[in-house]
């Protein structure tokens, strides 16, 4: 019998290196995972029972929504409430108004926001640090302090029942919006900046084509902010509003609840529809939503 080589034989295929298999986890570590999906698939289904109960309302007859005790499934699918809801207020045209204001409110605050943040990211002068702080400083005041002063300068200026006190301001940033806008900016190599400049671009256009490209995340997280809040505003609308042909949608769900009586299906069924653009939006721009606010703790 002819004796077996150890060598490889020349042109002969190599054979595979053996694939050893993943260490598995400690028994303790698989139970900690598993403790804290458990924990988020909890605290996630407390977050949407109350939705699930206004989606399940909106389809309720009227009289089953406060009887006792209560019940999830309606007796009978009222479909008709959304077709009711919508015919009952201007839905459309409300619905315009909502879009026009929340639109121009994301230009607004995306372009004066991070303007503002770029030069604080980048560029150094006397009391910077200190302006920055005043500036976050007023985050703290609230809204209702700010009320009654806006409202005079606003009535002064001209611009009761109409749009502009809803839209203008937004052009003047947001010290949120800049706090983050400005933190992902520091995320940025300087390097970038210096190479533009080397080739002879001025700061305007390195901030347009170098540095803007590069916030597309936090640019989508301050926009999905701006959006919401423009989207959900109740008290601003409420306050510079008069004529009905200029209401958003919050006040025009306001219109649902009487002096007598309030039709909570129909109610219900209007708030439906009036929260599916925010989730939409969220939902096809959540990767980059989540980036955004990721990076923009990166640094001080």
């Amino acid at each position: 019998m002819t004796a077996l080589r150890s060598e490889a034989t020349p042109g002969a295929a190599a054979l595979p290196a053996p694939v050893r298999a993943a260490p598995r986890r400690p028994l303790g570590a698989r139970l900690a995972r598993a403790a804290t999906y458990a924990a988020l698939v909890a605290i996630s289904a407390g977050f949407l029972v109350p939705l699930a109960w206004l989606v399940l309302s909106s389809l309720k007859p009227g009289d089953e929504i406060f009887i006792f005790p209560p019940r999830w499934f309606p007796s009978v699918f009222r479909w008709s409430n959304y077709a009711q809801a919508v015919t009952s207020i201007p839905f459309l045209r409300f619905t315009l108004n909502t879009l026009l204001i929340a639109g121009v409110g994301v230009v607004g605050n995306v372009l004066s926001s991070s303007v503002v943040a770029y030069g604080f990211a980048r560029y150094r002068f006397p009391g910077r640090d200190a302006l920055f702080v005043l500036m976050l400083a007023t985050t703290m005041i609230p809204f209702q302090v700010l009320m009654v002063p806006q409202y005079i300068l606003f009535k002064q200026l001209g611009w009761l029942n109409s749009f502009l006190p809803l839209t203008v301001p937004a052009f003047f940033g947001s010290a949120f919006y800049v706090f983050m806008l400005r933190q992902f900016i520091l995320t940025l190599p300087p390097e970038l900046d210096d190479a533009a400049r080397i080739d002879g671009a001025n700061a305007w256009q390195i901030f347009w084509h170098i540095v803007l490209p590069n916030l597309r995340p936090a640019l989508t997280a301050v926009g999905i902010f701006a959006f919401q809040g423009a989207w959900n505003d109740f008290l601003a609308p409420l306050i510079y509003l008069d004529d009905h042909n200029l209401y958003t949608l919050q006040l025009g769900l306001n219109l649902f609840r009487g002096s007598f009586r309030t039709e909570w299906n129909l109610l219900m069924a209007a708030s439906v529809l009036t929260i599916l653009p925010v989730l939409l939006l969220f939902f096809f721009a959540q990767r980059h939503f989540i980036e955004g606010v990721k990076f923009t703790g990166g640094k001080g």
